[in-house]
């Protein structure tokens, strides 16, 4: 379904590149997590696929056709819920629907089903300031799921929620989006969560930033914190540590 072939990205103004020769596949209704260290380009990479920013050299390919911009056939899902504040939950989910000039009728019907899905049906009415921070990025998973986006690009959008809201949240998107079978390019911070997630686990680091692992997670779901959990854990983290310890030396 994608394939990123030999990426490499170096910004205007800078000698060295941020990325350099990234090559991994992503398969249809996978769920693929980018970890590393701050600053090894994790987001960098997630927006070369999304279109916003094109490689420096090498390519991205989309179900055979080389990424040149943003799609719709990509929806990014950002660290910030981003809602419009002057529009109400369902209007905001509605939003994309309106652009692509789907009829008033259906917009709410795919829409009520979404917010049905991420447990908001009661809150439709609501404006944006009138939500919890976990509320907010609920209405931005239905929004960005409504469209019917084959792919999903997912920048750390748990970040900023405190643990609780965090670890219930993390139970509801995972059941959406098996129960939807959508594909998922996920960056984060937690190894926990990456576990959690995912069907793979790409490791970057380095500088300039290369694929360090590739490491397939085949933990029964639902996943739960067991000792197998906890192993691997400990051997992403020790490929991350190992590898920002070389960086600090060069």
């Amino acid at each position: 379904m994608l394939r990123v072939e030999n990426v490499s990205k170096r910004f205007l103004k800078t000698e060295q590149f941020t990325l350099n020769g990234i090559s991994f596949d992503v398969e249809k209704e996978q769920f693929i997590s980018l970890v590393g260290a701050s600053g090894c380009g994790k987001t960098t990479m997630l927006n070369l696929i999304a279109g916003l920013d094109m490689p420096t050299a090498g390519r991205i390919l989309y179900n055979d056709v080389e990424v040149k911009g943003s799609g719709a056939d990509r929806i990014v899902m950002f660290q910030e819920p981003a809602l419009f504040p002057w529009l109400n939950v369902i209007d905001n989910v509605c939003f994309g629907l309106r652009l692509a000039k789907i009829s008033r009728i259906e917009q709410f019907e795919r829409a009520e089903y979404y917010l049905s899905i991420v447990k908001l049906s009661k809150f439709k009415k609501y404006m944006p300031h009138q939500l919890s921070g976990g509320m907010q990025q609920r209405v931005a998973l239905a929004r960005a799921m409504v469209t019917g986006s084959e792919m999903l690009l997912m920048d750390e959008p748990f970040s900023s929620l405190d643990l609780f809201t965090k670890n219930e949240l993390q139970i509801d998107v995972q059941n959406v989006i098996l129960e939807n079978k959508r594909t998922v390019i996920y960056v984060t911070h937690s190894i926990e969560e990456a576990i959690f997630f995912s069907d793979r686990i790409i490791v970057l680091g380095g500088k300039p930033t290369k694929n360090l692992a590739e490491i397939p997670i085949r933990l029964p779901r639902p996943r739960i914190k067991d000792s197998d959990f906890l192993r691997l854990t400990t051997e992403i983290l020790e490929i991350v540590r190992r590898e920002i310890e070389t960086v600090k030396c060069n």
